[in-house]
């Protein structure tokens, strides 16, 4: 209880000393360059605090559960040495985080909304909900994707500057191709993919698979999964623009 209790301490004091300096930028530019004085500030002052609470079980949380379970599913992926299953659950992983991410929601249905407004899709409800879902589920497929291409890498020591170098050079080829409209969004898709819930748990994937497998080094191969995760999702959209 005592150690639990000491992890939560450190995790609070941690989360208010990383706060700090956004906290610090804001009321400078506010009051020493805005010159105004800061309104509501109690309401700020709780604000404040229930983000640094917020931060401070988000980061509790992963250490007590997320990091655990995914490097314990892991180990048992490598004990049980099937790799098909390994590969179905890194690919329903991937899809499953994604498809319900918050941010690529909004995303795409600001991207239906302007598709419409600049007339590349009718402007009806079932026009834009067709546009934003087809647009979500090709990067949560993308998602999917990819952290199977990581654990293949994991699995068959494939050397990963080659397939980032390759990855971005076709990301070159297509974008040459791909409409102007699609341009943005497919590389802001490689940004909202990485969300609060796939890093920590993709992350002990890797790690836990790459101490599980004789050969294989956590630092030098657990990680990488997530490149792959920002960088599936442009290769994907661009080439959903090109072909829609």
């Amino acid at each position: 209880m005592k150690s639990s209790l000491s992890a939560f301490l450190q995790s609070l004091l941690d989360s208010t000393r990383d706060l700090l300096p956004i906290i610090l930028v804001i009321a400078f530019f506010q009051i020493v360059v805005l010159q105004q004085p800061l309104e509501d500030v109690t309401s700020l002052f709780t604000g404040v605090c229930f983000v640094v609470l917020g931060l401070t079980f988000f980061i509790y949380g992963l250490n007590m559960g997320l990091f655990p379970i995914g490097e314990s599913m892991a180990h048992a992926f490598a004990r049980k040495g099937s790799a098909f299953w390994l590969l179905c659950f890194a690919f329903a992983l991937g899809f499953g985080t994604t498809v319900a991410e918050p941010a690529l929601i909004a995303i795409a249905d600001e991207a239906a909304r302007v598709a419409a407004r600049a007339g590349h899709i009718e402007n009806t409800t079932q026009s834009l909900e067709a546009y934003a879902d087809g647009l979500r589920f090709i990067v949560a497929l993308s998602v999917g994707a990819a952290i199977v291409t990581g654990v293949l890498r994991i699995l068959l020591n494939w050397p990963i500057h080659l397939m980032i170098m390759a990855g971005y050079s076709l990301v070159i080829i297509l974008t040459a191709f791909a409409p102007a409209e699609i341009i943005g969004i497919a590389y802001d898709s490689g940004g909202v993919t990485t969300s609060t819930i796939t890093v920590p748990l993709v992350t002990a994937l890797g790690i836990g698979l790459a101490s599980s497998i004789s050969g294989r080094h956590p630092m030098l191969d657990g990680f990488g999964l997530i490149a792959f995760a920002s960088l599936m999702p442009i290769i994907f959209v661009l080439a959903y623009g090109i072909l829609i």
